[in-house]
Formats: structure tokens, sequence, C-alpha cells
């Protein structure tokens, strides 16, 4: 079924996916769209949440399921941002290998964050599950390494994984034999997760969208929070359509935010990313390229990650810019990319190319805070948001309702400001991720 809505058309708020009508997703999507109202006037809740991506709609399914009101604001479309947009990537694990977290919270504690981050993926299965939602999930994550002097800590990663946790789904992968499951001469070896996979990005958040209303939730789209307000009875959400009083509030715009509040600001920066789809290349020419439909993500710091899509495309991302202002043509800046690990699909057609904003932190680690008493933050997923959002969404509602367990070790994970402060902290941070740009060729 052809998707029913021109996001395009909808989203004049901010185009930050370039030109939105040229996303695969939207062409794809097999979840109904539902058009939702727009917030009119003053509304009064139990608990508002901003931004309607994975992290906010699972935030208000789990609380609207447990009996709360909720009111969920999206400043254009559900899903029209980076969890409509996203490479579909579905990663196990939290960015760092278990002796980073033994190193800093000791070995008990590193153990707990393994099993969160076990638990986390287990949870998106049961949300498709539970809720029927046509995520076209499709298992296999094979981490490439683009440089031979990065192939020991490949390996290690792996060794470390299966010594601390023997159930771990990781095995190396030669070169040679990895030459056999992708085409192409850019990678030297890597390992294989077979608890990771990918899926249709734009459907999942639809389906959460639709199950967050199923459980009662009321969901606003194009309505912008523009400003937050402390009441003595909890808080005051100013949009541009009305006003919303809830007792508690949920900030899950991620790189949408702007400058809605100042602890995000400082340790939560939105990216651009940007994506490419083939025209279809055949169910043998698809086997060919990359064997068992399996995801791939690579070593480089400005991730290439690919993968083929149900119909026999390649969904390919690589190229990242760290300001506002989008590039004119899309297909121009991922093309060479896509061209250095497929230099066989020179002559093949771009049929789609989109972008969108992400965000990063620091650390690269989730920042899940209760920042001032009653207002809550959770974004910062920094490429892990298939997984790691929803499941957020879970342990923030758990919080607000009571149960603070995983919310506290989540809470915990150290994401420090940017430096440079609010004026000089993009400057700063495009001057290094520029430079480690520039180590990936080298």
């Amino acid at each position: 079924m052809a998707f029913p809505i021109d996001f395009n058309r909808e989203l004049s708020i901010e185009r930050s996916g370039g030109d939105a009508a040229d996303s695969y997703y939207l062409a794809t999507a097999t979840e109904p769209a539902a058009s939702l109202p727009r917030l009119d006037g003053d509304f009064t809740t139990d608990v508002c949440v901003v931004g309607g991506g994975y992290a906010g709609l699972s935030t208000a399914m789990h609380l609207a399921r447990q009996g709360a009101a909720v009111a969920l604001l999206e400043q254009a479309r559900v899903g029209s941002g980076a969890s409509g947009r996203n490479g579909g990537q579905v990663h196990t694990g939290l960015r760092h290998d278990p002796k980073w977290f033994e190193a800093r919270f000791g070995a008990s504690a590193a153990k707990q964050y393994w099993a969160l981050a076990l638990e986390a993926r287990a949870y998106l299965d049961t949300l498709i599950a539970r809720y029927q939602i046509d995520a076209q999930y499709c298992p296999g994550l094979l981490h490439a390494v683009h440089r031979r002097r990065y192939l020991d800590e490949a390996r290690a990663h792996v060794n470390e994984h299966l010594r601390h946790y023997p159930g771990t789904q990781l095995r190396f992968v030669e070169a040679d034999e990895l030459r056999t499951l992708v085409a192409t001469q850019d990678y030297c070896g890597g390992y294989l997760d077979l608890s990771s996979g990918h899926l249709h990005a734009l459907n999942l958040a639809l389906g959460l969208s639709r199950a967050a209303r199923s459980h009662g939730a009321r969901v606003f789209e194009h309505t912008r929070a523009l400003r937050l307000e402390r009441t003595p009875a909890g808080w005051r959400v100013h949009t541009d359509c009305g006003v919303v009083n809830a007792a508690k509030v949920v900030l899950a715009g991620n790189g949408y935010l702007r400058n809605l509040q100042p602890t995000v600001q400082a340790r939560v920066m939105p990216l651009q990313n940007f994506i490419v789809t083939t025209e279809p290349l055949g169910r043998a020419g698809a086997e060919n390229l990359i064997r068992n439909r399996m995801a791939v993500s690579d070593s480089r710091f400005v991730v290439y990650y690919f993968r083929i899509t149900p119909d026999d495309r390649l969904l390919f991302g690589g190229g990242e810019t760290y300001t506002q202002s989008q590039p004119r043509d899309i297909r121009a800046l991922v093309r060479p990319h896509l061209l250095r690990v497929f230099p066989q699909l020179s002559d093949v057609r771009l049929d789609y190319a989109w972008g969108g904003t992400l965000a990063v932190t620091p650390t690269r680690l989730p920042f899940i805070r209760e920042i001032e008493p009653g207002l809550f933050n959770g974004s910062g997923f920094s490429g892990m948001g298939v997984v790691m959002a929803p499941f957020a969404g879970k342990v923030l509602a758990e919080a607000i309702l009571g149960n603070s367990d995983a919310f506290a070790l989540l809470a915990a994970l150290p994401v420090p400001k940017f430096p440079g402060g609010r004026a000089l902290r993009q400057t700063a941070l495009i001057a290094a991720l520029s430079w480690f740009a520039l180590l990936d060729r080298f």
C-alpha cells in the first residue's frame, strides 16, 4: 500500500530532511498514517511529551497504557524527524565495550548495563509483536573494518564480549569471508552480530503512534513547543497554537528541540545525515551485492551504513554536515561515498535521496535525566535510536510512575557538555568532526 500523505507538503515548520518527498520510507510505508489534530487553545493533562519520534511515542504509549492522561506535541508530523528518516539499523549495545563500562563503573555495573542493552533489544521485538507493527525486520548486522589498524580492536571487541557474556551472538569475520558476504574490496575484516539487523524506520514510528493512541494518548501534530514555564502545579508548555498544563513534562525532541531547554542543548548536538536508495537491482543482483540481506555498518568515524531493501534496492547512508543548511543535491553528496564501497554501481540510478537531523552527545551515550523536578529528557541516541529510543520511552514512563531502577542506570551514564559553551560549541564540534572525517581517508 502506498503511503497516503505527502509529508513534504505538510512539513512546513522545518525541512531538515532536504526533499522529504524523495524518502524511500515515505514511498513504501504500509503502516496507516492518521491525520492528527493541531492543538487549539489550552489543554490540561498529567504528562506532556514533546516530540513525536520513537522516544516520545513510546513514552506516551507506556504512560497511557498505565492509565495516565498524556498529551504528545509534534511540531510537524509523527515520524517526520529522525525516527522516520534513519538508516533503519537495529544495533545491540550501548556504543562502548565491556572494558569501557568496567573502567568507569566496575564489573558488576558493567554487567547490569549489558543486561539493560539486551533488554532494550528484546523489547523492540516485543513492541513489534504486541502491536503487530509492519517493521519488516531482517536479521544480521555486519560491522566492517575499513582500515587494518582497526582489526585488532575489532577482534578484541568480539573476544571481550564472548568472555564476559557467553550468550553474545558475535563472531569475527576474516577479510576473505567478508568479501563473500559483501561485494567490495573496501573492507579488511569485521564481525557479524546475529542479534542485530534492520527494519523499516517509518513503519516503526507510525506503528508506535497507532499503539499510543490505542491506549488513549492524545497526539497533536503541527504543534511546536516554544517555551517551558515552571508553575506551582508542575509545568506549562507554551506552543504556537495553545498552552499545555501538565504535572510533568518529557522532552523527546532529540535534534529538533533547538533552544527549548539549555541543559539539553549543551549536551545534545544536532547533525545532518543523508541517505540514498538505488533503483531495483533484481533479486540476484541484490544477493550478489550483500548476501543474506544483512545490514552493514563500518568503522569510519563518519559511518557508512547500508543494506538491501525488501524490493531489492541498495539503501546507503554516508556523508554528514554539521550546520542547519542542507545540500542542494543530496544525490551528488552521497554518490561518491557509495562508489567508494561499490564502484560497480557507477551506472545505477538513485531513485530516492533524503536527509534528516539526528543528535549526538560527547560520549555517544543517551542523555536520559530528570533535569528539574518533573522535567525529564530522553535524547542524544547517537545512531543507536532504533533500539534505545523506544526502550528509553518505557524507562522514562516507569520513572514517572515510580519505578526508577532502569532509569537510575541510564541517568548515571556520563554525558558532559560539549566544549565551547553556547557560542563556540558548534564551531568546536565542526572542527573536531572534520578532523576525524579526514582521518577516515588515511
